[in-house]
């Protein structure tokens, strides 16, 4: 898969461990910096690429996930999870199918989030499951704005 990923200036050293982490497991890397004070400038371009097709999913990390997760979400088509324990990473993906998972550097150690990562883009959502009209019905909500 094709990943995007980003974060504020306060989560670069765990950026910069996760994404020879994520190339490790197979997967392009497309890194969208850290330097910009501003983290939802970072998070929206993440989430832009991401709702536009141009990766498959999207990692996104501030100090606690949580600015990073509600700026990506204003994003059509940009599906945000903040996760925090291994089940949530599962979870995103499957019960939700979110295109999105943040994280919080000052919250999450290093290896916990490798953890995280790993399990979110070891997943693939099924549309045959019985999530699948929860998510639709998200989906169709967001259209109906159009």
């Amino acid at each position: 898969m094709k990943i995007a990923i980003g974060c504020d200036y306060n989560a670069t050293d765990c950026k910069q461990a996760l994404i020879p982490f994520i190339q490790e497991l197979g997967h392009e890397v497309a890194d969208f910096g850290s330097d910009d004070p501003i983290y939802a400038n970072t998070a929206i371009h993440v989430a832009e690429a991401v709702a536009a097709g141009k990766y498959d999913r999207g990692v996104l990390i501030c100090g606690t996930g949580i600015g990073v997760c509600i700026a990506a979400n204003k994003v059509k088509g940009a599906y945000a999870a903040l996760v925090n324990n291994v089940y949530q990473a599962q979870r995103a993906e499957l019960s939700n199918h979110a295109n999105i998972i943040t994280l919080g550097a000052q919250v999450t150690g290093i290896e916990l989030a490798k953890c995280l990562v790993k399990e979110y883009l070891s997943h693939t959502f099924d549309p045959n499951s019985r999530s699948a009209a929860k998510v639709e019905r998200i989906c169709e909500y967001e259209r109906k704005g159009e």
